[in-house]
């Protein structure tokens, strides 16, 4: 007498690895799986309610993962509001160490990674080895980050999301002697009445972002760049190439980065170890 084999117990759900980047202007949430693999992500403006962004970014990042939260192994946050979410279940990370750990992950030798953000800019740089070497960071004013971009683009009555267009439409670069958002929205002025074409205005406020990054620190031979200003301006980093001599490297969704460094903290802190790529150092 023969019996049917007992059908097969349904597999258990891939455990997946939470991680978010609260930032001033944006908050994005990155959900990976044991091998690093994307399974799903989001972003949204941060508006004034960190927890109430971050929880929307979250159910839709499940829902491309086809996933629920119980799916959710472990969940680390970085960014300027990292202590405003209570379902993460690791402790938080700095944005400088999420950063060098994604940068890391995609680009996995000696890097400098320019991070150009909506309220700051940082440099780190990272070894071949993965552990972060150093790093610095503007934080005294808005000059050269992404709320220079949004005044100069009110100023010069354009939306932002027309200045990487605009900027790769310049025949030639008109040039800020300032790099003070207040004194360069004066400039800007003087040069549109004095009938400069606003491509070129645009251009030379990329080229003034641009020096401003490029006076914090040297940079090694490997360049990467990150942060939302230069995914939805990209003719930044080619301008960057330029003017250092040498490739820069986006990587495919230059926002994410630091997320996704927060998630890959996550995996290492379920596992409860510390990857190759993840010195102890990195998370600080």
């Amino acid at each position: 007498m023969t019996h049917a084999a007992s059908p097969a117990a349904p597999a258990a759900p891939a455990a997946l690895y939470l991680g978010l980047d609260l930032g001033s202007s944006r908050t994005k949430v990155v959900l990976i799986d044991a091998a690093g693999g994307l399974r799903g992500q989001a972003v949204r403006k941060s508006g004034i309610d960190f927890a109430v962004t971050a929880r929307a970014c979250l159910a839709q990042a499940l829902e491309m993962a086809s996933a629920g939260s119980g799916d959710i192994a472990a969940a680390v946050a970085t960014g300027y509001g990292r202590s405003n979410v209570a379902f993460v279940t690791e402790e938080t990370k700095t944005e400088i160490g999420c950063l060098a750990r994604g940068g890391y992950h995609l680009f996995p030798q000696a890097i400098s990674i320019i991070d150009i953000g909506g309220q700051d800019n940082k440099v780190i740089k990272v070894g071949a080895d993965g552990r972060r070497q150093s790093f610095k960071m503007n934080r005294k004013c808005a000059a050269g980050t992404g709320a220079f971009l949004e005044e100069m683009a009110s100023r010069l009555d354009v939306s932002l999301e027309t200045l990487n267009a605009l900027a790769a439409e310049a025949t030639e670069m008109i040039k800020l002697g300032s790099y003070c958002t207040v004194f360069s929205a004066t400039e800007v002025l003087e040069n549109i009445r004095a009938g400069r074409r606003v491509p070129d205005i645009v251009k030379g406020l990329f080229y003034s972002v641009i020096k401003r990054v490029l006076e914090m620190d040297s940079l090694t031979d490997g360049v990467v760049m990150t942060g939302g200003v230069v995914a939805h301006n990209p003719y930044l980093a080619e301008m960057t190439a330029g003017l250092i001599e040498r490739p820069v490297r986006l990587p495919a969704q230059p926002q994410f980065v630091g997320a996704l460094g927060a998630a890959l903290f996550a995996r290492d802190a379920a596992a409860g170890q510390v990857a190759a790529d993840a010195p102890p150092d990195q998370g600080d």
